[in-house]
């Protein structure tokens, strides 16, 4: 049935009518991409024989759709049968007409990259390699058709090249002598063609091409742009083969270095290509170009401000910090030549030294004393785009050096972290001018190199707080400031005040919180988030002391508390957002509750209310929790009720992360509230608690016991808890002590409740010593005690006697020693004692 369907769509495909075709191809696709679908041999060949018609359909949807048939088609029909399709489409190819070539090509590649097995690769292979050498080589073949073939060639290597092995040689001298053709595009082919190559070449013939390429480059007289293809061929074999290309450093780097010292002010594209090849020289063979690290190094930096058409006498080094805007004037602008192309040597010197940075740490306090100097000075880039590279470079100096000396704490002079302190001064002071230029992009990269400056020398910037806070607020309050930036500029100022002391800001708070705040009403979701996140620092330098009064925080209250609150009333918002705004707000009233009296009985609801929501329980959760352990004890008596009900409600819910949080809450909630919670209230969160407590999940066992000790501990809580706790919690504690499973922050939690037992006086010492001697032995049910277990509840019953007393000890021990001296072989107990 299926095949008298497929008749009929197969005679609709050959139909005049273009709607008819397309619409038929789209029933075929839809047919071969069924699960079942099976064709027998004479449809088979049938169909493969429409599909080739159809690629060369005079309308463009048409062969679209055929070539898209051919995905789902390869891996149904016979292996003869792929191989008849290719012989023909490569005969379209070499032989077709042109504008059938390119149509020819797709399908080629398509069958390649959908062969369903190496048998079937392999077969395909021999078949179509020889014709795309033939059209490779045949003199007189056409640029276009030489530039598919390679094309084709080099996804076919990609992809298999080692199932090409027997051809590897041939395909070398096919492929070598079209890096010295004179077409540009057949070059440019070729030198990615031999590059998949590459990978799967042996040794020998690695070393071949190796040769034969760098006897091209010695060659004086081989024509300038022949000469950059082989420079750009050597760069792409290194990143082919990464390390495998070593041995071959010491002909290649000297020749190179060599063009970049010699070649001619027009010729800036030679040294560009040098500079990129070194590049990969140093991220692929990093130990065989060790001996060659210092040439490059100074190379780079003598390339790093190779600006032949641009004398920069100009800028002068100033410590004016003013911002004064300039006005824009079109004469003013930087000088441009549209063939000044020396920018693209300054970006590969740039890229050389990150590659050197990144691949050499041991030479970091040298790249500190040369390089980083250096780099500063460039900030002052003409070229945009070079400038981001320059800036990405120092980037990767910043992050190198937080990773060598990562863990250190004392630093000698020759340390990079050392080293880098003494710059920071000249580091800001060019950031400071970077900042005050009017491109964004800019701005962005300035405040990208101060962000992971912070993260190296976390408290580096406290003598320049006052020079970098017109930066910040020009960021964030320019019309012409994007989204992008301000991110950057709220990011950077987050982690200024999160790592540094709270005075060094005090003189610059106005300046500072006025632009946050703002901030805070920004319309895109990540501004607005992110400048919540900086409040929540901002209200922690405000007020880093509750006791002491340096600073007078007192007019920031309100303004900061009316920006949160208007996005916390919010609904209409990203989820972002909202967690942002519970976080600070949470915050906010914990560090100025006392000065917010007026504002709590409408503030402390709504974060109930976001307890409700399940998209934002958690962080309300963690938010009651910062208020919770506020100094100075926030009135809660409007949501206590409510808020501890929500969390019993809580402890039952599949989230393990909102369970996990929902303890710590109440945990600091009963410690801090607890004269104003209910007995009951104690008695349904005891209940709740003796669920949590098995060994399927240890840490979540271990808070509920920490909790239990809470409870316990509260001289408010009733008999009926205590009871509670007796019934409902010591039975899954004796269940939880048998288990080999039990250690670490678990059994400390278990032994802190057993001792906690024994103080409430609600359960008799002798009862609990029964209990614990009881699961040292062997039951029906579970069989012996592990060994584990064992220890478990010896440390239990050793805290537990301690916490008696020295009368309880001494019995203990008596009891314990007489069951030794009775049975040493049979009875468990003796065994944990």
């Amino acid at each position: 049935m299926a095949n008298l369907a497929l008749t009929g769509i197969l005679e609709k495909m050959t139909g005049k009518d273009k709607d008819y075709r397309y619409m038929a191809t789209s029933d075929l696709l839809n047919e071969l991409n069924k699960e079942g679908f099976k064709l027998d041999v004479d449809l088979e060949a049938k169909l493969s024989n429409i599909v080739i018609q159809q690629l060369d359909d005079a309308a463009g949807d048409v062969s679209g759709l055929a070539v898209k048939c051919l995905v789902p088609l390869v891996k149904k029909i016979h292996e003869q049968q792929v191989l008849e399709m290719t012989n023909k489409l490569c005969d379209k190819l070499l032989n077709g007409k042109e504008q059938n070539r390119d149509i020819a090509s797709i399908a080629v590649k398509t069958i390649v990259a959908e062969v369903p097995n190496a048998t079937v690769a392999q077969s395909v292979l021999v078949s179509i390699s020889p014709k795309l050498i033939r059209g490779i080589v045949t003199q007189g073949m056409g640029t276009e058709i030489k530039c598919e073939c390679l094309d084709i060639l080099c996804d076919v290597l990609h992809k298999y090249g080692n199932l090409m092995a027997s051809d590897h040689e041939v395909l070398l001298s096919a492929l070598l002598p079209q890096l010295t053709t004179n077409q540009a595009s057949v070059r440019k082919k070729a030198v990615s063609c031999i590059a998949s190559l590459a990978s799967s070449l042996s040794d020998d013939l690695l070393a071949k091409a190796t040769v034969e390429i760098i006897q091209l480059l010695k060659n004086q007289t081989t024509k300038s742009e022949i000469t950059r293809t082989n420079i750009q061929m050597i760069g792409a074999l290194s990143r082919a083969v990464g390390y495998r290309f070593g041995p071959h450093l010491g002909d290649a780097v000297p020749i190179l270095i060599n063009y970049c010292n010699n070649a001619s002010e027009n010729d800036e594209e030679l040294r560009e290509y040098s500079l990129q090849a070194l590049e990969s020289f140093l991220l692929r063979c990093p130990r065989d170009i060790s001996s060659y690290c210092d040439q490059i190094l100074h190379l780079t930096l003598e390339f790093l401000s190779h600006d032949p058409n641009f004398t920069d006498n100009m800028e002068e080094d100033t410590d004016d910090e003013s911002y004064v805007e300039e006005e824009d004037d079109d004469s003013a602008n930087e000088y441009t030549d549209d063939e000044d192309v020396s920018w693209k040597v300054r970006r590969a010197a740039a890229k050389c030294l990150a590659a050197l940075i990144v691949s050499r740490p041991e030479m970091l306090s040298r790249l500190y004393e040369e390089a980083c100097p250096k780099l500063i000075d460039r900030f002052k880039e003409r070229e945009e785009n070079v400038k981001m590279d320059i800036f990405n470079t120092f980037i990767e100096l910043l992050r190198q050096t937080g990773n060598v000396t990562k863990d250190q704490t004392d630093f000698d002079e020759s340390s990079p972290r050392y080293l880098l302190k003494q710059e920071v001064a000249k580091i800001v002071r060019s950031v400071n001018k970077q900042l005050r230029e009017k491109s964004v992009k800019t701005k962005v990269g300035a405040f990208s190199v101060l962000k992971d400056l912070v993260i190296v020398l976390p408290d580096c910037l406290a003598d320049h707080i006052g020079s970098l806070t017109p930066g910040i607020e020009k960021a964030l309050c320019d019309k012409s400031s994007t989204s992008n930036l301000k991110i950057e500029a709220l990011v950077f100022t987050r982690l200024v005040l999160a790592s540094h002391a709270p005075p060094v800001f005090h003189p610059y708070i106005k300046a500072i919180s006025a632009p946050i705040i703002s901030s805070v009403g920004e319309r895109y979701y990540k501004v607005t988030a992110e400048a919540l996140r900086v409040c929540g620092e901002l209200v922690r330098v405000v007020r880093p002391d509750i006791e002491v009064y340096d600073f007078d925080f007192k007019p920031y209250v309100h303004p900061i508390f009316a920006a949160i609150m208007s996005r916390l009333t919010n609904q209409d918002q990203d989820q972002e957002v909202k967690e942002c705004a519970i976080s600070c707000m949470g915050l906010v009233v914990s560090t100025f509750g006392d000065h917010l009296g007026a504002e709590l009985p409408s503030c402390l609801p709504v974060l109930v209310d976001r307890m409700g929501n399940e998209i934002t329980r958690l962080t309300a959760v963690k938010a009651f929790a910062v208020i919770a352990a506020s100094p100075l004890h926030i009135d809660l008596s409007c949501v206590l009720e409510h808020v501890i009900s929500e969390l019993t409600a809580f402890l039952r819910k599949a989230n393990r992360a909102l369970r996990q949080a929902t303890l710590g809450t109440l945990n600091t909630l009963i410690v801090g509230y607890g004269d104003k919670i209910g007995s009951a209230a104690y008695e349904v969160i005891v209940v709740e608690l003796s669920t949590l407590i098995s060994d399927s999940d240890l840490h979540m066992a271990a808070l509920a016991l920490e909790l239990c000790c809470t409870l316990m501990a509260d001289k408010r809580s009733g008999p009926n808890v205590g009871l509670t706790v007796r019934n409902k919690v010591l039975p899954q504690a004796l269940t939880l002590i048998r288990s080999s499973l039990l250690q670490g922050q678990a059994l400390l939690a278990l032994r802190n409740f057993f001792t906690a037992l024994v103080y409430s006086a609600n359960t008799s010492f002798d009862v609990l010593l029964d209990s614990l001697l009881s699961a040292a032995k062997p039951s029906a049910q579970t069989g012996a005690v592990a060994k584990q277990a064992l220890f478990s509840i010896a440390q239990c019953v050793a805290v537990l006697c301690l916490s008696a007393g020295d009368k309880k000890c001494s019995s203990t021990v008596n009891m314990l020693t007489d069951i030794l001296k009775a049975d040493s072989s049979t009875n468990s107990v003796c065994k944990f004692t």
